[in-house]
Formats: C-alpha cells, structure tokens, sequence
C-alpha cells in the first residue's frame, strides 16, 4: 500500500496551481514522476478523481493516502477509476465496473465546476474513465486561444468541445466542433453556456471525423486553423483508428481543409509514440512532405512531471502546410 511520506513534495511542487484562483482543474500526482507508480490524482475544483493502473484489476484503492490529498486540498469527495490496457473495445458494463459513479470518500455528486486559465467547465466525476476535461492539454488550449481571434476553426474529435470554448473566447470568428457522439457534443454546448458562449448547432457537428474530412474536402470547404486531437484508438462503424499506426493518414485527410496560410493544430497523447516519431508522421501525411513545425509542446506542465527515462504522454505541435 503506497505510503504519504513522497505527497509533501509532490504537494509543494504544485504551490502556484493551487495559489491561482483561475485554475481549480490541475493534476496533484502524476504516477512514478511523484514517486506513486500506477497512481495518478486529478483536482477537479472540489472533488478528487484517483486512477489507478492496474490493467483493470480492482485493487484496493490507497484509501489513507486520498484521505490525506482530499485533506490538504478541501476536497468534499473522491472518486476513483481503475485504468484498462485499452479502454475502445470494452463494453458500458465492462466500463461502469472499472469506474463507479459513486464516490469512494466523501458525498456523490452527478456534476462540478472546474476552472482552467479562468475558463469554466462541467466535470461529471462519475460519468465513466473520462470525467469531462484532459488536464495535461491545458497549455494546448491556451495557444489556441492566443492564437484564435478572427479565425475559422475546425476542432476535430472535440469531445466536450474544450478547445471551442478556448478558440471562442479567445475571439475565434467561428469553432466547428466536430465529434462521432451527440452526447459529448451536447455537454460540450453546457460548456458553453458556462462561459456566456452561444454558437448555432450546425457548429456541433455529430458524426464520424474520417467520414466529415472527406466530405468537407468534395465541398472544398477550409477553415484557417484545424485541430487534431483524436484518441490513442478509436472504432466507428466505418473506422478503425490507431495514433501510432494512422496518424499520417489524418493529417492528409485534414491538410487539404486548411486555408492557404492558415495551420494545423496537430496532438497526440500517448507514451507509445515518440516525439520524433509523431512528428515525422505529421510531415509524412502533410501534401509532398511540406509541413514547417512552427511550435512544439515539448516542456512538461507543472502538473504533469517526467520521471527519469520517460519521455512525456503528451506531444503537440502548431504545423503550416504551405
């Protein structure tokens, strides 16, 4: 059973997070970086969520330890979600097992607010493995927002459409948000509304992403900034999706959406693929290999540490294909 003696430091390590009234939604421990191997700690304002990696198993959880971080951190519950290999071909059964909707400490609540960079959204800490919001993107979407004003945006595989919400309040002239679930779409219009957003419908876009590139490309329909963050694996009824193998395949679906001087924001969230890896993936699906790597992510949030021969999950790049 994981000992406390290693969360002060982890704890102190994230003093500016937890002294920045903008920010409630951030990571407290990430794994061996902190010294917790197959544990991570989420802060979502005023509950915790604690995953475990354990391929599934149901160990018991480290109960004293996420009594003390809810301590510290004044938190009213804690939930905890037990980690699959791979969570795409597992069953609403198989999920709700590894994911109880009831908190293990504290009093069970079906919706929080969290707040990142001043941003509001909804966070359903016992909706499933994913509770509403990826934390370690939070840089990510700041760069949008700088980035956005005036833009015409195309947020592919938008989930609850964080990145809309950046891209809109950052002065986006319009965000499509594009996502193969209506009911992810419909909580990402919450989000909006959280944030005294409005956008039509025809902005949320229900469908398969692979299927909606092609069909923007026969209309010759472009946007002036697309956004690439699709899942490690995905399976539609038309398309099966793997980051490590297909990624080149994306962006040569997506390159031609881009306007004439516009860009690609270009992510991907796994320890399997490196940095240099994904990034020759990017240039190989660009048009004849043009694509000029304009920004790389490749510093750690200060939430998100590396430990000592690792190498980070996240990778994002802001790409031209001129």
């Amino acid at each position: 059973m994981p000992t406390t003696d290693k969360l002060p430091a982890a704890w102190q390590r994230r003093a500016a997070l937890h002294a920045d009234p903008d920010t409630t939604a951030y990571r407290l421990l990430n794994g061996a970086a902190d010294g917790y191997p197959d544990l991570t700690v989420d802060r979502y304002g005023p509950l915790l969520v604690a995953n475990l990696y354990t391929a599934g198993e149901r160990v018991p959880p480290p109960t004293r330890l996420l009594e003390t971080l809810a301590g510290w951190a004044g938190a009213e519950a804690v939930y905890l979600k037990y980690r699959p290999r791979q969570a795409s071909n597992l069953g609403a059964a198989e999920r709700a097992g590894l994911a109880p909707a009831e908190a293990l400490l504290g009093r069970t609540v079906d919706e929080v607010e969290a707040r990142e960079n001043g941003l509001r959204y909804r966070v359903r800490p016992g909706e499933g493995l994913s509770t509403g919001l990826f934390l370690d993107m939070r840089t990510v979407r700041a760069w949008l927002r700088e980035q956005a004003r005036g833009q015409s945006v195309l947020n592919c595989f938008a989930y609850t459409c964080a990145f809309g919400v950046a891209g809109l309040t950052g002065g986006a002239a319009r965000v499509a948000n594009l996502d193969v679930s209506k009911r992810y779409l419909d909580w990402g219009k919450q989000n909006y509304a959280a944030n005294g957003l409005s956008a039509p419908d025809t902005d949320f876009i229900f469908g398969d992403v692979f299927d909606w590139l092609k069909r923007f490309a026969r209309s010759a329909t472009q946007f002036d900034l697309v956004v690439l963050d699709p899942p490690s694996y995905a399976t539609t009824r038309q398309t099966r999706f793997s980051l490590a193998k297909d990624y080149a395949g994306l962006v040569a679906l997506a390159a031609p959406l881009v306007k004439p001087g516009g860009r690609l924001l270009a992510c991907a969230n796994t320890h399997t693929v490196s940095q240099k890896a994904f990034l020759a993936q990017v240039r190989r699906g660009a048009p004849d290999g043009r694509a000029t790597v304009l920004k790389v992510e490749h510093e750690p949030e200060l939430d998100f540490p590396v430990a000592a021969g690792e190498q980070p999950y996240l990778k994002a790049a802001w790409v031209s294909l001129d």
